[in-house]
């Protein structure tokens, strides 16, 4: 899988109507800064604000995806987020002078040929990926959707659609590998029942929706008058019934709706805002199963998060001892806040610290009721990253590490003698310039008791005159 994030080579435009809207709109899809993400702006409004493509801003999933922030509000964006995610493009920036992406011709076909001519552009940092760690279920039993992941080195979908329908019988598809995307499942177009679109007429929806843009499925014989009637609506006087379908002589697959469900469940994934390891199942999927899929894999992150990265096995012989760590870091009693590591790569550590009423803090905070200072939880963390840091540098005891920022520190519980810490620190982008980034947490009894993210500066220490 590809290990970096990458974004356009350079901006692409496509113009056109929106599906309910009817209003023509220009989209142009911008290369964007790492880490920026999927994020549309309405240059129609005045101030273009923006609103992320990520599940906790979908505000409506009736006929598509919307989503929505402060008076940013982008309606239909399903096919535009398949197309740039699956065919891999991590950041973008969506100009669009309207409230509806273009429909175009109700596939993601032309954004995935654009995206593949144009090019892509690989960035420096790292791609974020949520892997799944066990089964996950999401299921609306009354309507027979339920989707499924489980854990997997790669990332694969299987679709299956059953209406009850005599015309589209039960189909299936699959997504393999992200280089079938763009031939087998972005032409794929979206469809509706014949029997939905006086609804939907009447629910002031699809004003530019046709029969160029959407197969439509007949499911009943249709009388002349019938006809007549969507003659009328569609603005053809050609319209006709082949094969259980209104006009739509020949499906690009036999098995194309269940193709075009694949790819709406690809871009409604993409707003989760991270890459997934895992097998995805999913029989009758929608716009809501999906996004509230994803909103329960949002929750299972967090929790995640507050789970220790590394198993600590106290009988294991630890990476480095306290006299390994001496030569590493320049802190000395009391200041040395680290006892032991017990797993160390380029990326993170794994550290412990063992609490006793001894240390000299607790003379003082607080002689009755000993707790832990937060600050010396903090610091901890910042030496448990200077192990990473440090450990790859030559003659590291030539230098020292000094904090220019800490951010989004949180406390969970107190600590107290007796607790043992499991530290652990992970860098969150390449050091640059000496400047190390990283987010550390301290664990008691697989709980988290503190967490924050840290910025560093390695210098290299003034020699004795």
């Amino acid at each position: 899988m590809q290990k970096k994030q990458q974004t356009l080579a350079s901006a692409i435009t496509f113009s056109g109507k929106g599906l309910h809207t009817g209003a023509i709109v220009t989209m142009t899809v911008n290369p964007a800064a790492e880490n920026h993400g999927i994020v549309f702006r309405r240059t129609d409004i005045e101030g273009a604000p923006t609103v992320p493509a990520l599940c906790e801003y979908v505000t409506d999933t009736s006929r598509g995806t919307t989503i929505e922030k402060g008076e940013a509000k982008v309606s239909t964006i399903e096919h535009i987020v398949s197309a740039l995610w699956t065919m891999g493009v991590d950041n973008a920036l969506i100009d669009i002078t309207g409230p509806e992406t273009p429909i175009m011709d109700g596939s993601a076909r032309e954004y995935a040929a654009a995206i593949e001519q144009t090019g892509l552009v690989e960035q420096a940092a790292d791609r974020k990926y949520y892997e799944v760690t066990e089964k996950q279920v999401y299921t609306i039993p009354d309507k027979g959707v339920a989707i499924i992941i489980y854990p997997d080195d790669e990332f694969t979908v299987s679709v299956h659609i059953d209406f009850n329908s005599k015309v589209v019988g039960n189909q299936y598809a699959t997504l393999d590998m992200f280089n079938e995307y763009k031939e087998n499942i972005a032409p794929c177009r979206t469809f509706v029942f014949l029997h939905e679109l006086e609804p939907l007429l009447k629910m002031n929806l699809i004003k530019g929706g046709d029969l160029d843009n959407a197969i439509v499925v007949v499911e009943n014989p249709v009388s002349d008058e019938q006809l007549e009637h969507l003659k009328k609506i569609f603005g053809k006087d050609d319209i006709r019934v082949t094969g259980g379908y209104l006009n739509n002589l020949q499906l690009r697959a036999s098995n194309e709706l269940a193709r075009h469900k694949l790819l709406d469940l690809l871009g409604d994934f993409a707003l989760l805002g991270m890459r997934i390891k895992g097998r995805v199942w999913a029989s009758r999927p929608g716009h809501y199963a999906n996004t509230e899929f994803m909103k329960q894999l949002i929750a299972s992150i967090r929790r995640d998060g507050e789970k220790p990265a590394f198993k600590y096995k106290a009988a294991k012989t630890p990476v480095m001892d306290i006299n390994d760590i001496r030569k590493l870091l320049p802190h000395r009693y009391p200041f040395l806040l680290l006892d032991k590591i017990f797993h160390l790569d380029d990326k993170s550590v794994g550290a412990i610290k063992n609490i006793t009423v001894n240390e000299p803090q607790f003379t003082g905070h607080f002689p009755e009721e000993p707790v832990m200072p937060g600050v010396l939880l903090v610091e901890a963390m910042a030496q448990a990253g200077g192990i990473i840091v440090l450990n790859g540098v030559e003659h590291p005891e030539e230098y020292s590490t000094y904090f220019l920022r800490i951010d989004g520190v949180r406390f969970k519980r107190k600590v107290v003698p007796g607790d043992t810490l499991q530290i652990e620190a992970h860098i969150i982008e390449p050091v640059r310039r000496g400047i190390a980034s990283i987010i550390g947490k301290v664990f008691v009894g697989g709980q988290l008791a503190c967490e924050a993210t840290l910025m560093a500066q390695i210098v290299r220490n003034k020699k004795p005159e």
